[in-house]
């Protein structure tokens, strides 16, 4: 697959010069279930907000007509500023490259700072199946904690709305991105960045394991993932969210209506209660109808906070799901649905 590279441009340095890039050579580091990394940074908020750096309505992309939204920080560096653009280009190489262009470069009349330092030179992308690889010299991994991690959520919430991009893959010179523990940032897709509106001084990157649907709809997959979020979600509300935003594996299908909403979320005595709204009920996804139910309850308890999960719908716990499962009950962890187990 062919690198594409861009024009010089102020700020950051951006160059056109030819890099050859490995593949990425590690998987997502294995965790504990619940490891938990944290990072306390005390002199600025690690937060990922898209309010409050305009008037009026927010932004919104649509690209199938040629909207994109740009992802940059704002002025102090503690957020990220979306910023419409609109563009003919179809090709995806080119718009690639022309996104990067925009990222790279904040309009004049936007009180905003590109992702990247005037240090860091971007060096091209190539792209392999769903997934796009970026290349930045070694100043990459210069950037202070609290930029990169910003800057990573901004590349990624920019460059997965193109049509066929679902990841993002960072490179500093011949190696891949690697964490503080020295692995593998790996693959990155929008669903790994929880945008929230509350100031906080810190952020966690939490190893979660979701359970998915298999192709047959009738059997649950787990699926690793690593999630940056702010301190004030709660890991169960985590839990949710992610299910709700969907796999990012091959072979594994929704198990929740991407348009569901957490009306509520609380535990008590290591009973999680969850609220949804109508749209709960409504999926028409293709898979067994307790395929959902336990898509959430196996999920939450991965964590030790619970053992017991009671779903609500619109405030309601009597209400028969597709008309098979009574919700009018709290269920717990079942072996019987996951694949691999007996059952």
């Amino acid at each position: 697959m062919s690198r594409h590279t861009g024009s010089r441009h102020t700020g950051s340095r951006h160059t056109g010069s030819r890099h050859t890039g490995s593949r990425r050579t590690g998987s997502r580091h294995a965790m504990g279930i619940h490891a938990v990394r944290r990072l306390i940074l005390p002199l600025m908020a690690v937060v990922f907000l898209l309010s409050g750096c305009w008037e009026g309505e927010s932004p919104a992309s649509n690209p199938s007509e040629g909207r994109y939204l740009i992802y940059y920080l704002n002025a102090s560096i503690t957020k990220l500023v979306p910023q419409e653009y609109e563009t003919e280009t179809k090709d995806k190489g080119e718009l690639v490259n022309e996104l990067m262009d925009q990222f790279l470069n904040v309009p004049k009349d936007l009180d905003c700072q590109p992702g990247l330092t005037d240090r860091v030179t971007y060096q091209g992308s190539r792209q392999e199946e769903q997934v796009l690889y970026l290349y930045f010299d070694m100043n990459y991994t210069a950037m202070k904690a609290e930029r990169e991690i910003l800057c990573r959520a901004a590349l990624t919430r920019t460059l997965t709305q193109i049509e066929g991009i679902d990841y993002i893959n960072i490179y500093c010179g011949d190696q891949p991105l690697m964490d503080r523990q020295g692995n593998p940032v790996g693959m990155l897709s929008s669903t790994d960045f929880i945008m929230n509106t509350s100031n906080v001084n810190a952020y966690e990157k939490t190893e979660l394991t979701l359970y998915f649907a298999d192709e047959t709809g009738n059997r649950l997959v787990p699926e690793k993932r690593e999630v940056v979020h702010n301190i004030n979600t709660s890991l169960e509300q985590l839990v949710v969210e992610q299910l709700i935003a969907g796999p990012g594996q091959e072979g594994h299908n929704p198990t929740l209506p991407s348009d569901c909403k957490i009306l509520s979320l609380s535990v008590t005595d290591n009973v999680c209660y969850i609220n949804f709204d109508s749209a709960f009920s409504n999926t028409t996804l293709a898979v067994n109808e307790y395929i959902p139910i336990y898509s959430i309850v196996d999920s939450l308890s991965e964590m030790t906070t619970v053992t017991k999960v009671q779903i609500m719908i619109n405030g309601s716990q009597n209400v028969m799901f597709r008309d098979v499962v009574s919700l009018n009950t709290t269920f717990e962890r079942s072996q019987n649905y996951i694949d691999g187990e007996s059952q």
